[in-house]
């Protein structure tokens, strides 16, 4: 019989080694430092083989030249969400609870990007729940757009840059954005939203091609994929930083004002 209080601290115990970023073992047996070991004379290395210029060094290397072909693939919401549920490419799938790919209402105007999902994302398997997202949903709310609404003008689709979440919230690595970036471009042609909102700087600088920080990029209209697109403050940084609430309001605004016109 389990004793049900131990099995609470042990599965307790292994949230925080996740929530550190131990998330995976490093060997299935014990290694005896002070076992003695006879040391053979070195034996010469073969000759080295030539190395193909195409190889990619490791697995997730390999898999990001099948992204693209994988993505392209896909003809529907539904078939992308299963080709990166079933994608092994990406380290950070180990250690996730669950893939987050989408919120909201698909047939909606507006699609909201953000980075990646954090703890209660995770948990949950939905994007932006946590404080972050309550504050996003108050600030849409503020113009009249919400997750829930089933009117395609008046409704909100989300999504996020990388479907798992990063160890201890990190930002997505250059490599794991390569790698799933074709995934995130075939889900906005495949939404065909009206409009793109980029939350922050990862996602903001992956799909703008550039460099600059949000801090500059906001408010700043460009395009993805053809589509009208506008960089906003994360909702995360406007709660560590509630005196940049007034640059977010003034993005919203020129949000509604390009929905008006439309």
């Amino acid at each position: 019989m389990i004793d049900a209080t131990q099995f609470d601290i042990d599965l307790a115990l292994l949230d925080w080694h996740l929530e550190l970023g131990a998330d995976e073992a490093i060997g299935e047996t014990p290694v005896n430092r002070y076992e003695q070991v006879d040391l053979a004379p070195p034996t010469p290395a073969p000759a080295p083989t030539p190395a193909s210029p195409a190889a990619p060094a490791s697995g997730e290397a390999r898999a990001a030249f099948d992204t693209t072909s994988l993505a392209k693939a896909c003809h529907s919401l539904d078939a992308l969400r299963a080709a990166i549920e079933s994608f092994e490419g990406c380290s950070l799938k180990k250690g996730a609870r669950n893939t987050v790919f989408c919120d909201g209402n698909p047939a909606a105007r507006v699609m909201i990007i953000g980075e990646a999902p954090g703890r209660e994302e995770d948990r949950a398997g939905k994007p932006f729940i946590g404080s972050a997202g309550q504050l996003l949903d108050r600030m849409f709310a503020a113009i009249g757009l919400s997750r829930l609404e089933e009117a395609p003008e008046s409704a909100l689709y989300i999504t996020n840059l990388l479907p798992w979440r990063p160890p201890q919230n990190r930002d997505p690595s250059p490599e794991e954005t390569a790698l799933m970036k074709p995934f995130l471009l075939r889900h906005i042609e495949l939404a065909q939203p009206g409009f793109i909102i980029t939350m922050g700087n990862p996602s903001t600088k992956a799909l703008r091609d550039t460099n600059i920080g949000i801090t500059k990029m906001r408010g700043q209209w460009g395009e993805v994929l053809g589509i009208p697109s506008i960089p906003l403050l994360h909702p995360a940084y406007l709660l560590r930083s509630p005196e940049k609430k007034r640059l977010a309001w003034a993005d919203l605004l020129s949000l509604r004002t390009r929905l008006e016109k439309a």
